[in-house]
């Protein structure tokens, strides 16, 4: 599944050449997990302002409205100016001046929705309830240590729900509760003062560095211009179950915590 740092490569990869377009033809296939909540006719004429992230929404700000894209659990987009030709899981095209945007997903958890505004209803609903950006300035280490008191679940789970700091999905959270020397089961509220900096250090320093690498590519994930990520190359613990900790050669634990995958080191995450 896409995570933060798939999603903000994709910007990465066509925001600035999308920007300024005039949309000519808006193509909508198979219905995705939302609809998109106006005409699709309606788009056409309109110019696209830029492209903004928030948690693994992209928001794709026009001079009138906004459409809000998720990329689901096997998502991807592409921008060209030639689009090759249609295939059985392509199910949303944006067409510009200026080339074409093509959403293709073959399980359909995505989505493409259309809002007035950012504090319309539809977009509320959506990204009303999304936590602090781990990577802006709104990423507080005394607002995330208060959070962090209030919760009983274990921390791997409090991460992955999104409510407190978004988009540190399952990849992720691995590799950041690795590199700050906590287990996975600890319960939330019982991170000492000094973990949870730790933690809020390592979740920016490891969706910095997965950005800097194109994301991560576990089965067919591509940035908007065909590249694939290098992450996972070099990750610590996730996907390594029964191999060698790279610190200290102990093999590396897999568990599943709400039905997902964790895996950690027991000598290096002790508590």
């Amino acid at each position: 599944m896409p995570e933060l740092p798939e999603v903000e490569v994709t910007r990465r990869s066509f925001a600035d050449r999308i920007a300024g377009a005039r949309v000519t033809d808006v193509f909508m296939g198979k219905p995705l997990r939302w609809g998109l909540g106006c005409a699709s006719t309606d788009l056409v004429g309109r110019r696209v302002v830029g492209v903004q992230r928030r948690g693994k929404y992209l928001l794709i700000e026009l001079d009138t409205g906004l459409l809000l894209v998720h990329l689901g659990m096997s998502g991807s987009l592409s921008f060209t100016h030639q689009l090759p030709q249609r295939g059985v899981h392509d199910h949303f095209e944006l067409h510009t001046d200026q080339g074409a945007l093509r959403l293709h997903d073959p399980r359909r958890f995505g989505a493409v929705v259309y809002a007035q505004n950012a504090r319309d209803a539809m977009a509320q609903k959506l990204l009303g309830h999304l936590g602090m950006e781990p990577l802006g300035e709104e990423f507080d280490l005394k607002v995330f240590q208060a959070g962090l008191k209030r919760r009983q679940a274990p921390i791997k789970q409090v991460l992955l729900a999104g409510q407190l700091v978004v988009g540190v999905g399952n990849i992720y959270a691995s590799e950041a509760l690795f590199l700050a020397h906590i287990r996975p089961t600890r319960r939330a509220a019982r991170l000492t003062r000094v973990q949870v900096q730790g933690l809020h250090g390592a979740i920016r320093e490891v969706l910095g560095l997965a950005v800097r690498k194109g994301g991560s590519t576990l089965r067919d994930f591509s940035s908007a211009d065909g590249e694939a990520g290098h992450f996972q190359v070099d990750a610590m613990v996730y996907g390594r179950a029964g191999l060698p900790c790279r610190v200290c050669g102990t093999p590396i634990k897999l568990i599943k915590q709400g039905q997902r995958a964790s895996y950690f080191c027991p000598k290096c995450q002790p508590a």
